[in-house]
């Protein structure tokens, strides 16, 4: 019997690839309008600039644990009471004028002034664009009051949270909120799995796990021996981490939910 459904945020119930891209676009427009680049050349150079200086840096294995990836580090602020938080947050002012001014460089401009104004001009676009998927709300509508709702989120608490206090009608459909870098281990570890459940205080035969990423999501769900859904709305390849169910909607969720209380 289905008691709890653990929804994942990122990507699964926020569309983050989207704001993600949306913030792109608006702060690489402000450098085609000086510099005429073409504007998608100039996002994957700043993309490309942003994973290899994410990689160097002593926090990048903190980073990865707790699932934190190098466009939230171009935004994130990193108030958290943790000395690898702390860390983060001493060197993302760097790292992010970096990122920028090396991008403008990729393609030829060297402009130290201009990249720490986009620099800074990429958080204010990425907290102005957060897209929900239309049927997120719905679908935690009909959920609620049925089944106990947790959120099971990868990232830094300050983050995350920036993330809901600007989406702010999600936060009452859930119980209980878990996000990585509070616990202190990340998705895949089956620990916060653990820990998820134990605050449901339910067994792991009555919760199942929804999320987007086979490599944490469904991952960690199937270490602690929860069942999975996997929700591919792009059409992604399996690797090998096998779900228990794959869905393209999260409308499909309620005959899967149906099936296995039937059992």
């Amino acid at each position: 019997m289905i008691k709890a459904v653990f929804f994942d945020l990122d990507d699964t119930l926020l569309w983050d690839q989207k704001s993600v891209k949306e913030a792109f676009v608006a702060t690489c427009k402000v450098a085609q309008e000086k510099y005429g680049f073409d504007l998608e050349e100039f996002e994957e150079a700043v993309r490309q600039e942003a994973r290899e200086l994410y990689a160097s840096y002593e926090t990048y294995d903190f980073t990865q644990m707790i699932g934190i990836n190098p466009f939230e580090g171009l935004w994130g602020n990193f108030n958290d009471d943790d000395d690898n938080f702390r860390k983060m947050k001493d060197i993302v002012p760097t790292y992010r004028k970096e990122a920028w001014t090396r991008g403008l460089k990729a393609l030829g401009i060297n402009d130290e002034a201009f990249g720490a104004e986009l620099a800074e001009r990429f958080p204010k676009e990425r907290r102005k664009k957060p897209f929900v998927y239309e049927e997120s709300f719905s679908v935690l509508n009909k959920l609620k009051g049925t089944y106990q709702l947790l959120l099971l989120t990868n990232g830094s608490p300050d983050l995350q949270n920036t993330k809901l206090d600007i989406t702010p009608e999600l936060v009452p459909y859930f119980d209980q909120i878990v996000i990585s870098g509070a616990f202190g281990r990340g998705k895949p570890d089956a620990t916060i799995f653990e820990h998820a459940l134990s605050l449901m205080n339910i067994d792991k035969s009555e919760a199942i796990m929804v999320g987007d990423n086979l490599m944490t999501d469904i991952l960690g769900a199937s270490r602690v021996g929860m069942k999975s859904v996997w929700i591919n709305r792009h059409n992604k390849e399996r690797n090998e981490v096998i779900p228990d169910f794959e869905i393209t909607h999260l409308d499909e969720l309620f005959p899967i939910l149906d099936a296995l209380n039937q059992k």
